[in-house]
């Protein structure tokens, strides 16, 4: 099964601000970097499905590249950081967040989830997509998951997981096996 995952674009979000699952504004940007994306993206149709994270960052631009009905599945949000969500990292005082520098793989922000636990969730919904029909399918999500859809994937490892970071409007293609 042919995927091509679809990064949302630009948000208006202060640097260095902790986002995760916050339905956040897109930067006023939003229509010509869209028109990069979906100029972008026809090199890859036709799609026998699209899903989208329902965060609006991703359905504005599925929307916007000719998806209004993209199927929304919550696996594909980004990473819950919990009570981080808004703060600037830097002037965040949860005793928490030195482990999480430490080991973001495995501790998870504080009512939030850990890296290991978005991983989970974004192979139980790709474990099951697999199980699907479709040879190709499109799904916008946000740059995490990309990550994770790639470590699934056997493209990167784990260790280079941030260094993989898809760029707003960016477009990966991964191939999985049917089981």
């Amino acid at each position: 099964m042919e995927i091509i995952l679809i990064r949302h674009t630009s948000v208006d979000v202060p640097p260095g601000v902790c986002y995760g699952q916050t339905d956040v504004p897109l930067k006023a940007t939003f229509k010509e970097e869209s028109s990069v994306t979906a100029e972008n993206l026809k090199e890859y149709f036709p799609f026998e499905h699209v899903y989208t994270s329902p965060l609006t960052r991703c359905v504005r631009l599925a929307s916007f590249c000719g998806y209004p009905d993209a199927e929304h599945d919550n696996r594909l949000m980004e990473i819950n950081f919990g009570s981080w969500e808004m703060k600037p990292f830097d002037h965040n005082n949860d005793p928490r967040l030195k482990e999480w520098y430490a080991d973001y793989l495995n501790v998870a922000a504080t009512g939030g989830e850990s890296f290991a636990m978005q991983y989970q969730r974004v192979s139980g919904f790709l474990d099951e997509l697999k199980q699907k029909p479709y040879k190709k399918v499109a799904i916008f999500a946000h740059g995490g998951v990309l990550i994770c859809a790639q470590i699934y994937a056997g493209i990167i490892h784990v260790e280079e997981a941030f260094r993989a970071l898809t760029p707003y409007g960016g477009i990966i293609r991964i191939h999985l096996n049917k089981k």
